[in-house]
């Protein structure tokens, strides 16, 4: 027998899948990660929405003293804090969130989150990307050009001429980890496909994005005139980076020539009441901003909080972690119970996803350091607004949220739920530039939470 032959008897990935499927069901596959043929298409959702704001804790918060605590587990399990009683009936969540638990009636938390990475930047890639990094799991692994792309890239790749002018928006910095953490790029998309990144707190009095600035001294048609030169110009059609360069021309014209896209950006416009309400810290005012954008258009807000890596830089705590998360749990639940309120006051809370996420979680047993260390395991991710079953509760971790019990998530499906709730198909495939085929997400989406 040739070789030719021989592989030919070979299985292949679909009859591996099926295989697969008969011996342990869907929802093994699902929990590793794969999806079925069978399951990869779904009906797409009758009314898609326009916007999604991504909040990112990144370090970690946990998940024993966040949203999904344990009151009848051991001292070292449950740690410090108390539960609290919240409007979803059966629903309780850490003390230090009383205002998010009286809205909880129109939250869906998903407590049975999972993926194998477990440093920082991989962990980062995989959550905000919805895919496990190439790289494998590095504390200093970075993006190029090779990276699977960022979610809101790939929302704005999908909209494609749904898209608004401004398709992505990262604020209020880049996160680092010595090196830039990945999972904030395009990556095999391309530049074309980058976010618009806001370097600055919304909350200072001399914020402003000058890049929205038209030219100083140019008259109101100058734009306009501009605009039909460069028309003129660009009569022969171009390919590979020219036509990127005329991407970047046009995206530049539309965004400078947009006096709403210009005034979202003015905090200055937003009454005292409304500011205080969101906090006057950077997580408040990032969020009021995202708000602002999300009004006028912008498909897609990313909101980080937390810039740099460290016990006292942002969420990861190794040590004393109940002093600590104490001092970060108030302004989270400040201002994310003031983003959905404002949100549905405006009428954008059915076609604005707001979800709220980080890298991982933190082990269910604390530390000799009173801390808790890197958990991926199993975590809480919480989706509100597009629709959302409120009150709802996905999955289960077990009696101390170590793992996952019951209907475990992967990042691949929380990926393949924001691009179906858009509208754009998880399966649809791209080429990279070595035109090897990619889909959007791998994952499958979670329907039945809306």
């Amino acid at each position: 027998m040739n070789i030719d032959a021989a592989l030919r008897l070979l299985p292949n990935r679909r009859d591996c899948l099926q295989a697969a499927a008969a011996c342990f069901g869907a929802s093994w596959l699902r929990s590793a990660g794969v999806a079925a043929a069978s399951e990869t298409s779904v009906e797409p959702p009758a009314s898609p929405i326009q916007s999604c704001i991504l909040l990112f804790h990144y370090g970690g918060p946990s998940q024993l003293e966040t949203f999904d605590p344990k009151p009848d587990a051991p001292a070292e399990v449950r740690g410090e804090y108390a539960s609290i009683a919240t409007s979803a009936p059966g629903v309780f969540v850490g003390e230090h969130y009383p205002r998010m638990a009286r809205l909880m009636d129109r939250v869906c938390l998903v407590r049975s989150v999972h993926h194998p990475m477990r440093n920082h930047n991989s962990a980062a890639a995989e959550m905000l990307t919805g895919r496990t990094p190439t790289g494998g799991d590095l504390e200093l692994l970075a993006d190029d050009a090779t990276s699977y792309p960022t979610l809101g890239s790939a929302v704005g790749f999908g909209l494609g001429p749904r898209a608004h002018a401004l398709p992505y928006v990262a604020l209020p910095y880049t996160m680092f980890n010595v090196v830039q953490l990945p999972g904030q790029t395009p990556g095999i998309l391309g530049r074309r496909h980058d976010r618009f990144q806001i370097q600055g707190d919304p909350g200072h009095p001399d914020f402003r994005v000058s890049t929205l600035d038209a030219p100083s001294g140019r008259g109101p048609g100058v734009l306009p005139a501009r605009r039909s030169l460069l028309e003129r110009l660009d009569q022969t059609p171009v390919g590979g980076s020219s036509a990127d360069v005329r991407t970047y021309q046009q995206r530049a014209l539309d965004l400078i020539g947009s006096e709403s896209l210009r005034r979202s950006f003015e905090m200055s416009a937003e009454s005292d009441p409304v500011r205080d309400r969101y906090g006057r810290h950077l997580l408040g005012q990032s969020l009021l901003l995202a708000r602002r954008l999300v009004e006028e258009g912008v498909n897609f807000v990313s909101v980080f909080d937390g810039q740099h890596n460290g016990q006292e830089a942002n969420w990861d705590s190794h040590t004393n972690i109940f002093p600590r998360h104490r001092q970060l749990i108030p302004p989270a639940d400040q201002a994310l119970s003031a983003l959905l309120e404002d949100l549905e006051s405006r009428g954008l809370l059915e076609s604005t996803l707001v979800i709220a996420l980080s890298e991982f979680g933190r082990t269910p047993r604390v530390n000799g350091s009173a801390g808790r260390d890197h958990w991926p395991d199993c975590y809480t991710v919480l989706l509100a607004g597009a629709g959302v079953r409120g009150g709802a509760v996905h999955g289960a971790s077990d009696r101390i949220a170590a793992y996952p019990e019951r209907d475990p998530v992967t990042p691949g499906d929380l990926a393949a739920t924001v691009l179906w709730r858009f509208g754009i198909d998880p399966a649809r495939e791209f080429e990279d530039p070595a035109s090897r085929p990619f889909r959007l997400a791998d994952g499958l989406p979670l329907t039945h939470l809306f």
